[in-house]
């Protein structure tokens, strides 16, 4: 397990649990929170560990927001969507996920899938991410393969 913690994130007071939060996977906070699954994890697992890891994650993330926190189940449907998917069509060796607050949404994205996201009709956990989220999208990553992202709202409107 490696979690890194930037300078200002060591001096918080929640850094001491941090390495609890984060079994088998790497775990950063700040205004994100961020996973990384090796290729070594099926996709069944990696959605498992993800949703699990960002349980743990979502309350520190999202302190002081209590619409927001409102929001955590969605997000978690969301998150366990969108690895699933990406982890059965991922292009890199890593599945590597984000999880953002700015106060309105929840952003939370996914990478790298080959291909790009499908129809719902094609793939039907999207009809899920739909329902839950105010948008969908993606984008080109890094390794050349598709981040996938979903904003659910966080605002309690």
């Amino acid at each position: 397990m490696d979690v890194t913690l930037s300078a200002a994130e060591r001096g918080l007071e929640f850094g001491l649990l941090l390495p609890s939060l984060a079994p088998g996977s790497q775990l950063v906070l700040g205004r994100e929170a961020a996973f990384c699954m090796g290729p070594d994890v099926a996709p069944a697992d990696a959605m498992e560990r993800a949703v699990a890891t960002v349980r743990r994650a979502l309350p520190l993330l999202l302190k002081g927001a209590p619409a927001a926190l409102a929001a955590s189940e969605d997000v978690l449907s969301v998150v366990r969507e969108l690895v699933d998917i990406t982890a059965r069509d991922r292009s890199s060796l890593d599945v590597v996920g984000r999880i953002t607050f700015d106060g309105a949404h929840i952003t939370i994205s996914v990478g790298e899938k080959r291909y790009p996201l499908p129809s719902p009709e094609v793939e039907p956990g999207l009809y899920l991410v739909h329902r839950l989220a105010d948008e969908v999208g993606q984008y080109r990553g890094d390794e050349g393969g598709h981040v996938v992202w979903a904003a659910v709202g966080a605002s309690g409107e």
